[in-house]
């Protein structure tokens, strides 16, 4: 049985992407919490942002976090701001692995620019906004995390490989 693996970190650093890459090695159900948001509600992130603010959305967010990370098994991709939460970081940090993918901000920026499902990105100064929430969460993703990889050479299938290596040295030492 497999520990569950948390991805955390903003958007635009492969969350998802690494998330489905490592289900598939691991053989375990990919989640993302986002995704997961959108379809229970039937609205999109920023449909949920506009209608009930940033903060609705943190409590939807707050509620499927603490469900997701109770079942067995699963590789959850948590949003962006999952993290600003104590009770996510907590639900995390004692209900698996917690993996935080580093991305400098000009690669979240080149990721994201044409997304328009980012609600907070749809500003003037989206390089702006992305320096503002970095320097906001980065201790936050550090704080939860029992392992950092940077993403920003892009090659998804080496994180992976990084990933999985730390997990069975981690997996190795539990055992001596």
């Amino acid at each position: 049985m497999h520990q569950n693996i948390y991805l955390v970190g903003p958007m635009g650093a492969g969350k998802t992407t690494i998330g489905r890459l490592l289900a598939e090695k691991l053989h375990l159900k990919f989640i993302d919490s986002d995704h997961e948001i959108e379809s229970r509600t039937g609205a999109s992130i920023p449909l949920i942002f506009d209608i009930e603010g940033e903060q609705g959305f943190r409590d939807r967010e707050e509620n499927i976090i603490n469900e997701l990370t109770r079942q067995p098994g699963i590789i959850l991709a948590t949003g962006g701001g999952a993290v600003l939460r104590a009770e996510n970081r907590e639900a995390l940090k004692a209900r698996g692995v917690v993996v935080y993918l580093h991305a400098e901000v000009d690669q979240l920026l080149a990721r994201t620019r044409h997304d328009k499902n980012r609600p907070l990105l749809q500003t003037a100064d989206p390089r702006g906004k992305l320096g503002a929430l970095m320097q906001e969460r980065e201790p936050l993703y550090r704080e939860v995390a029992d392992l950092v990889v940077d993403t920003g050479a892009g090659n998804s299938r080496a994180v992976v490989k990084l990933i999985l290596k730390h997990l069975q040295d981690k997996a190795f030492q539990a055992a001596n």
